[in-house]
């Protein structure tokens, strides 16, 4: 008799095939690269608000100094103020402090003004655009960087005066040629100040700032061209 053979039984197969594993590695790399995709946005996302919070914080900045600096333009001590009324003749006398002065282009302003409310603060105070820093002037100490040079370029300072009242005051006599156009007027200012600028290092990040100043201080304003120290006709 002869031995009958039994079927082998097949081997389990272990491990996986090369198609397998190359199948899984390019899942793998698409899945890595979502994901680095994602992380790189992300990042880019993050590093754009930095930016952006860093140039509104800076116009910010910039603009509230602005703004709390120019109310006070024409202030005076309570002496000062008393001894400009008290004067020898009923003509008044002009306060040197009063006027505020603008000049520049449009965009590239300059505007000074002048407030006394101390021995340390004087005058003459001002703002103005210069090599893309807003700079401020501090009286004797001359003019100083006010926006940050490292954060932001300032491309644009702009100021616009706007007279919202005007009242004559009456004077005893009528100008020299007749009328009251020589009459004095109290009139009540405001200024619109617009500041434009840019990243340092991205000009695509881009913001402006305006705010609208009340002065605090009237501004009794002589027009008698004839006599512009008097108050009224003399």
């Amino acid at each position: 008799m002869h031995a009958v053979k039994l079927p082998r039984p097949a081997r389990r197969q272990r491990g996986l095939s090369l198609v397998e594993l190359m199948v899984g590695i390019t899942v793998g790399l698409f899945v890595v690269a979502a994901a680095a995709t994602m992380a790189a946005t992300q990042l880019t996302d993050n590093r754009r608000l930095l930016i952006e919070t860093q140039v509104q914080q800076d116009l910010r900045a910039s603009m509230d100094i602005i703004t709390r600096q120019l109310r006070r333009a024409g202030a005076l001590t309570q002496p000062l103020a008393l001894l400009g009324l008290a004067t020898p003749t009923a003509h008044g006398s002009r306060s040197e402090h009063a006027a505020v002065t603008l000049t520049g282009g449009t965009g590239n302003h300059e505007i000074g003004f002048g407030y006394v409310l101390g021995a340390a603060e004087w005058g003459p105070f001002g703002f103005k655009l210069d090599g893309g820093v807003v700079r401020t002037r501090m009286g004797a100490g001359g003019w100083q960087d006010l926006s940050d040079a490292n954060t932001l370029v300032v491309t644009r300072f702009s100021v616009t005066p706007t007279i919202v009242a005007s009242v004559a005051l009456p004077c005893a006599r009528l100008c020299s040629g007749g009328g009251t156009a020589c009459w004095p007027t109290v009139e009540v200012r405001d200024y619109l100040v617009e500041i434009t600028g840019h990243a340092r290092g991205d000009a695509a990040v881009r913001r402006t700032m305006r705010s609208t100043v009340r002065l605090r201080n009237d501004w009794v304003r002589f027009n008698d061209a004839a006599q512009p120290t008097l108050a009224c006709p003399a």
